[in-house]
């Protein structure tokens, strides 16, 4: 059991952040007053959706980022920059491709001056705790991906941190290579074998979540902020199929869908209008989950858990696909439950001239975007724009690559619903082939 009487090891308060906009400015919170801190003995994960910021706070912690607000301190000292206490796995271990395994597992020592044979006594001490005994001198054209995983752990473990953030480790790799890769941490964990004396992990695997964590953080979205603190009580080594197991998933995916206030029209994406970013969803994508929830076993309306292993897929993946059903009033999602609305279940008996004619329909009513770039092609004689037009609008609202990635998906959808037609080569607009 946990002490919960000790002083955290880092203590994270009031954080918050900004993105900055295509145009320079402060733009809407990343961030919003988030305080947590990290014990002793511990690990910690953090689960949100696209726009909690998860990403964002763990690089404020580990010093790689500056918040607009609030502090992190490690020990009660404060954390200004890197902190060399503090060590950082990303979602691809970024090797050097012209140094081999042991060379790139020394490179953190060599840049704090460690003399030389101290260094390589410390690298070929992590790269065999990793797993990775008599790979030291290949090079990461080598080595399988999974393996340059190894090798960005060992670097990570070999300057000794008191603290291991892990951005998505697992992410990149397939199934069962993540699931090798995970089961080792833990292992290595469990027997006290790492240096480390805390973890703080973000994943958007719950599941994942369940099986290594001590404590799961839960993020609510635009802005980030923590919505939900859950403790995993269960013994490791954690069997998924156990009951307590399986509720402690659905009773974290009933919190990431429950609406923390009532809806707004702009449903559950940022701001307001044409401040309303959108995910980059396909329509098959969408298409398909509909289908889905309507036929047998479902009937239209799904255990969104069940959902993810039918499609074998991630929250941040299945979220933004049930989020832009419900965003278009095709879908309600409810205490982690989706459920088909009429227009939902219209859509996924149609044929392909319903379904077009309805989600033209949907996608003009809900989404200000597609309403606004319409409205603009009727008015004009030429019924032509360009789309840099529509792209300057939304940098008002956001950063460049996520006006980008609205735009994109507005046209994509739009050009399904036949709201207009668009010319990559020319980026522009028109009325050429709607109704």
């Amino acid at each position: 059991m946990l002490d919960t009487a000790l002083k955290p090891l880092l203590e994270v308060r009031n954080v918050c952040q900004s993105y900055v906009t295509g145009s320079g400015d402060v733009g809407a919170l990343v961030l919003d007053h988030v305080s947590l801190s990290l014990k002793d003995g511990e690990i910690v994960g953090m689960l949100g959706r696209s726009g909690s910021g998860k990403s964002s706070l763990l690089r404020i912690i580990s010093g790689l980022a500056k918040p607009i607000d609030g502090e992190v301190t490690f020990r009660g000292q404060l954390v200004r920059g890197p902190f060399e206490e503090i060590a950082m796995i990303f979602q691809s271990a970024a090797l050097f491709p012209w140094l081999s395994v042991l060379a790139n597992v020394e490179l953190g020592l060599r840049a704090k001056k460690v003399p030389r044979r101290e260094a390589r006594a410390r690298a070929v001490r992590a790269i065999d705790l990793i797993g990775l005994d008599g790979f030291e001198s290949a090079f990461p054209k080598e080595l399988s991906g999974g393996m340059r995983q190894r090798v960005g752990f060992a670097r990570a473990l070999v300057v000794n941190p008191e603290i291991l953030l892990m951005d998505e480790p697992f992410s990149a790799l397939d199934v069962l290579t993540a699931e090798t890769l995970r089961t080792d941490l833990l292992d290595l964990w469990v027997e006290g074998r790492m240096p480390i004396k805390s973890i703080l992990m973000v994943t958007h695997n719950i599941e994942e979540a369940v099986l290594m964590c001590n404590r799961i953080l839960v993020l609510a979205s635009n802005p980030g902020r923590i919505s939900a603190e859950i403790q995993v009580n269960l013994p490791h080594p954690r069997n998924r199929l156990t009951a307590e197991f399986r509720q402690l998933v659905d009773r974290i995916y009933a919190l990431m869908t429950r609406r923390t206030e009532p809806a707004q029209p702009s449903g559950p994406f940022p701001g307001l209008g044409l401040g309303m970013g959108l995910p980059k969803v396909s329509t098959n994508l969408l298409a398909g989950l509909m289908e889905t929830i309507a036929a047998p076993p479902y009937r239209g309306r799904a255990d969104m858990p069940a959902l993810a292993e039918h499609y074998q897929m991630e929250i941040d993946d299945l979220f933004p696909v049930a989020e832009t059903l419900q965003l278009l009033r095709f879908a309600e999602i409810e205490e982690g439950d989706i459920k088909l609305t009429a227009a939902g279940s219209r859509f996924a008996e149609g044929d392909v001239d319903v379904r077009k004619r309805l989600f033209g329909d949907h996608l003009r009513t809900y989404v200000p975007l597609a309403a606004r770039v319409r409205m603009v092609l009727d008015e004009r004689p030429s019924h032509v724009a360009r789309a840099a037009r529509f792209l300057e609008e939304l940098e008002d609202y956001m950063s460049e690559d996520y006006a980008e990635q609205t735009l994109k998906s507005v046209i994509d959808w739009g050009r399904y619903g036949e709201l207009f037609a668009y010319d990559e080569t020319s980026e522009t607009f028109s009325l050429e082939n709607p109704t």
